[in-house]
């Protein structure tokens, strides 16, 4: 079986469900030793755990919330104490609170950037101090941060946003270390949190997809595990959407 990412360390932050859990499971059937955060639901992300550890590979699940700086920096720690090191970060952890501007409220405001920006600053941070030439650091966006078709999104929408000129900025601070930082960009996944067979699903796939589908969870690990591989070594600074024709 062919594993490119062998004996590589990764964390996947926010990775026991979703499209995390599938990120997980790809690099850990890629060879790679994974670690995962999780906020609540320890049987769920064990269960993550276990379904990486099938690949014959370590992995561990991680009590973290990611709008706690502190358990972010303890996770990436723990990361490179349990595994020996860390060679890959998956910035997945995300929350989408929706609500038109009159309605948005300043505690929803700050808590999306803390977990979708400001840990992944702090993650990125810390992960730094312990990766090598060949490193990958890779955030999982959002095609929201080029199109929003529909209401309520405008903070979730600026949060994805930065990450692009974050990706930009850190590979230019990174590229002379040979670490690579990249941003992938997924459109609607078919997930528990945004089922392929909801109304507003079939809103998304009748009016605004190119393809009239959601995506699999698999598909968008698929390319996160490419740029986590050694073909993707000269891809840096990159914001790769994965769309289905959302912002065509």
């Amino acid at each position: 079986m062919n594993q490119p990412l062998e004996n590589k360390r990764a964390l996947v932050t926010g990775g026991s469900r979703g499209i995390g859990a599938a990120i997980v499971k790809r690099l850990a059937r890629e060879g790679a030793h994974v670690a995962l955060t999780y906020v609540g639901r320890s049987d769920q992300a064990n269960e993550t755990a276990k379904a990486a550890q099938a690949f014959g590979v370590p992995a561990i699940a991680i009590q973290a919330d990611s709008a706690d700086a502190k358990a972010v920096i303890a996770a990436v720690e723990q990361t490179v104490a349990e595994l020996g090191g860390i060679d890959i970060l998956v910035n997945n952890a995300g929350i989408a609170v929706m609500a038109p501007i009159d309605d948005y409220r300043l505690e929803d405001f700050d808590r999306a950037l803390a977990i979708n920006l400001r840990a992944v600053f702090v993650a990125t941070q810390t992960a730094v101090k312990h990766m090598k030439t060949g490193g990958r650091i890779i955030m999982i966006g959002s095609c929201n941060a080029e199109r929003v078709p529909f209401v309520g999104g405008a903070v979730y929408a600026m949060s994805k946003a930065a990450l692009v000129g974050l990706v930009k900025g850190l590979a230019r601070d990174l590229g002379p270390r040979g670490i690579t930082v990249n941003n992938v960009q997924p459109g609607p996944t078919d997930t528990d949190m945004n089922p392929a067979n909801s109304e507003f699903a079939e809103m998304l796939r009748t009016r605004v997809m190119a393809l009239p589908r959601y995506a699999s969870a698999d598909e968008i690990a698929a390319m996160v595990a490419y740029l986590a591989g050694p073909e993707a070594g000269f891809v840096t600074g990159a914001s790769l959407t994965i769309d289905g024709g959302f912002t065509a």
